[in-house]
Order: C-alpha cells, then structure tokens, then sequence
C-alpha cells in the first residue's frame, strides 16, 4: 500500500523518497512486533533500546543513561543505570558498582551491585561485591563471594510504609549480630 503513494513522489524526488520508503518500511515491522510485544513494555528492553560495549573496548569513568546496557569489554568506575537493565557479557570484566532495575552477570564483576528488581548471576558469572535487590538467583556453577541484602521492591500504599519502618529496624538487627 505504501508504494502507490509513494511512486507519484518517486519521479518528481527521486532522492527524497527513498529514505522515506526504508523508514516506512522499518515503522511497520515495529508495532507489529510491538503488539505481540505489549506485555513488555515494563522490561524495556529490547534490542533497540539497548547499548552495547563491544570486547575491545574499555570505559573509564561513570556511565549513566536512561536505557538498557549490555557490556561485552571492560568497564572501571560506576555504572548507573537506575530502572533499566545492565548485562554484563561473558567477556565482560567490570570493576564498578552498578545499580540497575535488573542486573545479570554472565562474566567477571568487582564491585557491590544494587537493583530495585533483581539479580541474576548465571553459570559462567564471577561476581565479588554486596548485593542489595528484591531478588536474587544464583545458578550452580557461578562463583559469588559477598553479602546479600534483600529488599522488598516498591509496592504501592501501605507495603511502602511498611518497608520503610521494617528497612529502619533491619540495621539495628544488623548491628546486634
């Protein structure tokens, strides 16, 4: 349907309408994987909207941003990426604290991790540092040295408060033991 339209521009542009036609064939595709996709949107991370840091490359530095982030090189100092995911590659080699909505670790991680969902360290996933998140797994195989501090993720109304007062009490408990 889109190439009528287009045809009667073709002869009067012929530069124009091409670049029109590629997007428009790009646009299509997306909300059509876009509408199998609706109960997604809450992840947020499709390949799209995904960055990603090759095996050659090595950050530096703090890397902040408002989407999801898979590393593949080596990245040293802070990463965070708060409601988005953080993956880190099986040839990933982080020395950074990172806090995310989800974490997953696939290489080698040096530092504490916070999400506000959860954590997966996977079979080939090194991981040295605390963790603070609602949830954790752990598959066999993967090597996790630290502590662990689960907190319940933000529920609406009263859990909230709920979580505040029990968030209170767990460092006095803490500083009992």
């Amino acid at each position: 349907m889109w190439k009528p339209t287009n045809q009667p521009a073709t002869p009067g542009r012929p530069g124009t309408p091409e670049p029109e036609q590629r997007p428009a064939m790009s646009t299509p595709p997306a909300p059509a994987m876009g509408e199998p996709a609706a109960p997604r949107p809450v992840t947020t991370t499709t390949t799209a909207d995904q960055a990603t840091i090759g095996k050659s490359l090595v950050i530096k530095g703090e890397v902040t941003g408002s989407e999801s982030l898979y590393i593949d090189g080596r990245v040293e100092g802070s990463i965070n990426l708060a409601g988005n995911r953080v993956t880190v590659g099986r040839n990933g080699v982080v020395a950074a604290n990172i806090n995310a909505r989800e974490i997953v670790v696939l290489g080698k991680v040096r530092g504490n991790l916070t999400a506000s969902d959860r954590v997966d360290i996977r079979s080939d996933g090194s991981l040295t540092g605390d963790v603070v998140a609602a949830r954790i797994s752990i598959e066999d195989g993967a090597f996790f040295k630290g502590g662990i501090d689960i907190r319940k993720g933000a529920q609406p109304g009263q859990k909230e408060e709920a979580k505040s007062s029990s968030a209170a009490a767990e460092p006095a408990v803490a500083a009992r033991a």
